[in-house]
């Protein structure tokens, strides 16, 4: 009697429900792309059934359109919990790319979603309309850190937010997405702790000499 009120109430709280489907169908596409997910391989993963999903979602399209949006939303409020506003613009940029390399490296099934999605032309990212204004929020961070930066006088004329953003989003992305292959041709030292906290500290330093107008100046504590 106990397990079925336990299922019950489970059954009558829909935001865990599909929040366990959103959990399960990300590894699920991550592992096997859009055409290679089965609904009864994800639907065999959560607490409950394939025509509970389809319930919640439709269909497969759009269940893996969902789990795209919620990645991303992931990201997005991460970037929002940073509290940059009181921060010097060189500190808020470096917290930022900070953010990103670690996320990036924690989620790498994020990362191969996002490689899935290039494989399909990003098709379903266009159609989503409201995933397209939540990531173009991300370009509005970067923005008024640039803008700050350049009131200050510490950041050149001719940095290009978009641009810059591509960069933190370039040397985040390939420490995951090309893992295996790096790994497999040099070694896997730089994927250890103290080469990851290597490479991060060079994606700042990096990234912070290509918009400060002074980089000779920059804090090396």
């Amino acid at each position: 009697m106990e397990k079925e009120t336990k299922s019950r109430r489970w059954k009558q709280n829909p935001e865990a429900v599909k929040s366990d489907i959103l959990r399960v169908a990300r590894t699920e596409f991550a592992r096997s792309g859009l055409s290679g997910a089965r609904i009864e391989d994800i639907a065999s993963g959560t607490k409950t059934s394939k025509r509970m999903i389809f319930y919640y979602f439709g269909d497969k399209q759009s269940l893996y359109e969902a789990v795209l949006e919620d990645c991303y939303a992931e990201v997005r409020a991460g970037e929002a919990e940073l509290d940059l506003e009181g921060l010097a613009p060189d500190k808020a940029l470096k917290a930022l790319i900070e953010f990103t390399f670690d996320h990036h490296r924690r989620n790498p099934e994020f990362i191969r979603l996002v490689m899935i999605e290039n494989i399909h032309e990003a098709r379903h990212l266009d159609r989503m309309a409201r995933l397209h204004g939540q990531n173009l929020r991300a370009i509005g961070v970067v923005e008024k850190i640039c803008e700050a930066g350049l009131e200050a006088g510490l950041f050149r004329e001719d940095v290009s937010p978009v641009a810059l953003h591509w960069q933190i989003s370039a040397v985040s992305f390939f420490n995951v997405a090309n893992r295996a292959t790096f790994s497999s041709n040099f070694g896997a030292a730089l994927f250890e702790e103290a080469g990851q906290a290597l490479l991060k500290d060079a994606a700042v330093r990096s990234i912070l000499c290509s918009v400060l107008v002074h980089p000779e100046t920059m804090d090396r504590a």
